[in-house]
């Protein structure tokens, strides 16, 4: 019995990525004002690992680039806001320092998104490579006009939590 052939993406070059042609990468832009964090780092996740396209291969680099804006309008369900505790150790004695969600949102909003995502991904070199792809900003203003990213509507697959709210209370 002969088995189909399947399309398997190459690593080009030095680059962990092609530069040009039909698989090159695109960018993407996606608005986090009112999503839900976890929910919306799902949704980029996979589209810098590069599960949305039919040419994902694991151990290739076949993503896009994200660009998230308004990372500072992200919400979190619960009481995740004051119960979420975020760590960072120095490996030194006491070297241990730990920030609410509520605190990382008023000084760092970006890295709430960031570790996020990266808490999706497998952890190797790949990955490492992977997550460079995905610029936040706590603003709307952002330096990458030049490459005409395509709008990514976060509301499309994960409605608000605002508009779930309003649903709930019409009900």
């Amino acid at each position: 019995m002969f088995q189909q052939k399947s399309y398997l993406a190459k690593q080009v070059g030095a680059h962990f990525f092609e530069i040009k042609g039909p698989n090159a990468p695109k960018w993407y832009i996606i608005d986090a004002k009112d999503q839900v964090v976890g929910r919306l780092a799902s949704m980029i996740a996979k589209i810098i690992i590069g599960k949305h396209k039919t040419t994902y291969t694991p151990h290739v680099d076949t993503g896009d680039f994200v660009i998230v804006i308004n990372a500072d309008k992200v919400v979190f369900t619960r009481n995740k806001l004051d119960d979420k505790i975020y760590r960072d150790y120095s490996g030194y004695v006491s070297g241990l320092k730990e920030r609410t969600a509520r605190q990382m949102l008023a000084t760092k909003p970006e890295e709430i998104i960031t570790r996020a995502v990266w808490g999706m991904t497998n952890k190797s070199t790949l990955a490492r490579h992977q997550v460079k792809k995905l610029k936040v900003y706590a603003g709307t203003e952002h330096p990458h006009a030049s490459q005409q990213p395509t709008e990514v509507s976060a509301a499309a697959k994960y409605r608000s939590v605002f508009e779930k709210k309003a649903e709930f209370k019409k009900a």
